[in-house]
């Protein structure tokens, strides 16, 4: 059992603590209050006044497929040979031992969304991962979680510029389409089959993309578009539309130009990285408004890093960018803490400070969202103190 005293605990979930207690057991938090009592024999830490919050979740970033410190030797995460690729599993890159895991807990990230770039169409599968483990397998939160794609400059350039297709965005769109037809058919007549109890009705041969995009196609897993430009937002929801499907727009780079758009439509919306230079043009509007714009039309909104684009640990200060621009500085925690584990579907574990939950936990020794001097002095993991200053 671990026990934490004096803190100043904010919980995420609808109330402050100025002086409480967190009682944690067999990894999960099991009390939290002004009045929780030390059992006999727990380990104690007296958090001596200092910020106490739910560890910080990034939903979108690429942390173990692109080796830090590396070059082409460790870019795993775009197989950039087909621009349809549903059958990847971003899990099959990812290398624990990468240095940006470290650097996420050291910072205070506890949970990630990682998975493929944005080279192909359709990149392949997201998981949400523990930042903590020697091998994926035992970091695994939710596989798949989402199936990647991606509009605009980036599949244009891996393959319109080698002469190949996708040339256009029209032909962008076109290939996700056909893919997602493809899918549909194989999804009714796999359905038809299994009906028939393997009858007069012919198996439909066996298609291993098309078996990726199952979860898809029958909306247990939603579609993670990589959008910057506003006509590739609006072109990734029609698409959804057209075939009934989840989305998530991350990236959003424009999103405050088509606020009234994005408010009706209601799609969760993942900002970032906007810390740093326009690199291109589909980002020429880049800016720290954009969350603060969102996030008052009703949007659910979380900031993303986009990691290793923005390193992984400098999370909390994109958030403090975001508060600078005028965001309200609990809507900002919010957008780095719960609002993302409710867009991946996680939050009954992470995102909060509750009874019942997974006990990931930072104390900070300030506020990282107000003071960049301010660091973790302890990130705990599953109940487990994974870094301690």
């Amino acid at each position: 059992m671990l026990y934490i005293k004096n803190g100043r605990i904010k919980t995420m979930a609808g109330i402050e603590y100025p002086n409480g207690q967190i009682l944690i057991e067999e990894g999960k938090i099991r009390a939290v209050g002004e009045n929780v009592e030390k059992p006999e024999g727990a380990r104690e830490i007296d958090a001596g006044g200092h910020l106490v919050t739910p560890g910080m979740i990034d939903a979108h970033c690429h942390v173990g497929l692109f080796g830090s410190a590396l070059r082409w030797e460790g870019d795993d995460g775009n197989e950039e040979m087909d621009p349809i690729t549903p059958h990847l599993r971003g899990i099959d890159s990812v290398n624990p031992q990468d240095e940006c895991f470290e650097n996420a807990r050291k910072g205070g990230v506890t949970t990630i969304a990682t998975g493929p770039g944005s080279g192909n169409v359709i990149g392949g599968t997201f998981a949400a991962l523990k930042t903590y483990g020697k091998r994926v397998d035992d970091m695994v939160m939710v596989e798949p979680l989402a199936m990647k794609i991606a509009f605009g400059e980036n599949p244009k350039s891996s393959y319109g510029l080698n002469g190949k297709s996708p040339y256009s965005r029209m032909a962008v769109a076109a290939l996700l389409r056909e893919a997602l037809f493809k899918a549909r058919r194989y999804a009714e007549d796999l359905d038809e089959y299994e009906k028939s109890g393997g009858g007069d009705q012919k198996r439909p041969p066996f298609d291993m993309k098309m078996e990726a995009l199952l979860p898809v196609i029958r909306k247990q897993i939603p579609l993670k578009a990589h959008v910057h430009r506003a006509d590739d937002i609006c072109t990734a929801i029609r698409v959804a539309k057209e075939f009934g499907l989840k989305l998530t727009l991350d990236h959003c780079t424009d999103g405050h130009l088509i606020t009234e758009v994005l408010a009706v439509e209601g799609c969760p919306v993942l900002v970032g990285p906007t810390f740093g230079d326009k690199t291109k043009p589909e980002v020429r509007n880049k800016t720290f408004d954009t969350v603060k714009i969102l996030s008052d039309a009703g949007l659910q909104v979380a900031i993303i890093t986009d990691a290793p684009v923005i390193p992984i640990e400098r999370l909390p200060l994109c958030a403090g960018y975001a508060i600078s621009a005028g965001l309200e500085e609990q809507k900002a925690w919010e957008c780095i803490t719960i609002n993302p584990a409710r867009i991946l579907g996680v939050d009954s574990r992470v995102g909060s400070i509750e009874p019942g939950k997974d006990a990931d936990i930072v104390i900070h020794s300030g506020n990282p969202l107000m003071d960049i001097a301010s660091h973790p002095l302890y990130t705990i993991i599953d109940g487990k103190i994974i870094y301690q200053a």
